[in-house]
């Protein structure tokens, strides 16, 4: 019998146990998923707990549930990976013997690399929103809030879906106005990066509807530390911009197992072939989802085009057969706008987000780098797809590999 483990049972890991299941012979194969505990949380869904929009208890729901017959589900602690023996020890002493391993234990904020995040007025003048604690107490902190300077902060990139910050910051203006109080909020977007996003096009979009709502934008704001006594944000340059309320998306890494196992780069992500998910150096080791450091985003629509890519790849290379299939890097991702309008972009390692119509040229029916109420009800309607179609790894009529249908390119039409 041969041994398949998967470390992690979020999106990546749920959906390539869920298709392998389906693909490989189980009275040749043993499917086992390890996982700390047995909650699966929809993280799409944290942006939205602070303004209502989901309550907490939507967005939680048990790992077992999504797992098809036959795959076992193993609860504990990760230790560390031996890739020389290939096994996996979980605290207690239980070892588990790999012949192929899956790492697709995603990436964390970690608020404990920042100096004084975690001081004080961590939960009281400190959020984030990317944790299901972080969300929820947030909620109410917005709630409360009578006015004053809301800063909107990124620690450092890469992080995990990479637009939320700014979808928070759209999400709290409107917000703020539909309370009748825009004009006692202050709100800043504080950010590592030049300008609102990481590509020209979609920076220029963004920023421009940043500026409409008269949000002002801190670009190349590294922070070294956080004075909680003042409520001041310090970066590396020696600026400082104070707060009434910030909202931080703290440094993200991958888990610490594997830098404890010698698996990681600094941010304990696995080095792997970014067309294959490959680990560089122990052939028998793929990383995928957000626990590799592939350069795209670390976004849940990676995590399925990935998917589709590496299972047919694994399919082939355990018959004997070469890997031919190569991830291009596809990500695309709804940004929320407010007032029930978002946008959409679609991108891979080579095209940046253009505008144009998704997923039919000239029909759409979703607007790329428009902001419209389709696009809204699209992402909200994601919910129901992820539950019941992308867990359980069924194909969607949507390629693996991006597409330039439908998109235009506005340096060459000019």
């Amino acid at each position: 019998m041969k041994r398949l483990v998967i470390l992690g049972a979020g999106t990546a890991g749920t959906m390539v146990a869920n298709k392998l299941r389906r693909r490989l012979p189980m009275d040749e194969w043993q499917l086992t998923v390890v996982d700390r505990d047995d909650i699966h949380l929809y993280q799409p869904g944290l942006l939205f707990i602070p303004f209502g929009t989901y309550r907490p208890d939507e967005v939680r729901k048990p790992r077992r549930r999504f797992l098809r017959d036959g795959i076992r589900l193993e609860l504990g602690e990760i230790d560390r990976i031996d890739p020389v023996r290939q096994t996996v020890a979980l605290d207690g002493g239980r070892v588990i013997g790999y012949d192929y391993l899956v790492v697709a234990t995603g990436t964390s904020p970690r608020p404990d690399q920042t100096p004084g995040m975690l001081g004080p007025e961590w939960r009281k003048s400190i959020f984030d929103f990317y944790s299901y604690e972080g969300s929820v107490a947030l909620a109410g902190a917005l709630r409360d809030f009578r006015g004053g300077r809301l800063v909107v902060h990124i620690v450092d990139q890469p992080i995990k879906c990479p637009v939320a910050p700014l979808e928070f910051t759209f999400l709290a203006e409107s917000y703020f106005r539909q309370r009748g109080m825009r004009d006692q909020v202050e709100l800043v977007y504080a950010t590592p990066l030049s300008g609102a996003f990481t590509k020209p096009i979609a920076s220029a979009q963004l920023g421009g509807m940043l500026d409409e709502r008269k949000i002002t934008v801190e670009p190349d704001f590294l922070v070294e530390r956080i004075d909680s006594e003042r409520k001041v944000l310090v970066s590396y340059d020696e600026r400082e911009l104070g707060f009434d309320l910030l909202v931080t998306v703290p440094l993200n890494m991958g888990a610490d197992f594997i830098a404890r196992s010698g698996l990681g780069d600094e941010l304990n992500y696995v080095p792997v072939d970014k067309q294959t998910f490959r680990s560089k150096e122990h052939p028998a080791i793929f990383a995928i989802g957000d626990a590799n450091d592939i350069p795209t985003s670390k976004a849940g629509s990676v995590a399925h085009f990935s998917t589709e890519i590496f299972v047919d790849n694994f399919c082939d290379l355990v018959e004997g057969r070469p890997m031919t299939r190569a991830f291009d890097g596809h990500a695309n991702c709804f940004v929320e706008s407010g007032d029930g309008k978002a946008l959409l972009i679609d991108f891979n390692y080579d095209t940046e987000p253009l505008p144009g119509e998704f997923p039919i040229a000239k029909l759409g029916p979703l607007s790329l780098l428009r902001e419209n109420a389709r696009n809204h009800w699209g992402k909200l309607a994601f919910r129901w797809i992820y539950w019941h179609l992308l867990l359980p790894g069924r194909r969607l009529p949507l390629p693996a590999r991006m597409s330039m249908a439908g998109k235009h390119q506005p340096d060459k039409e000019n």
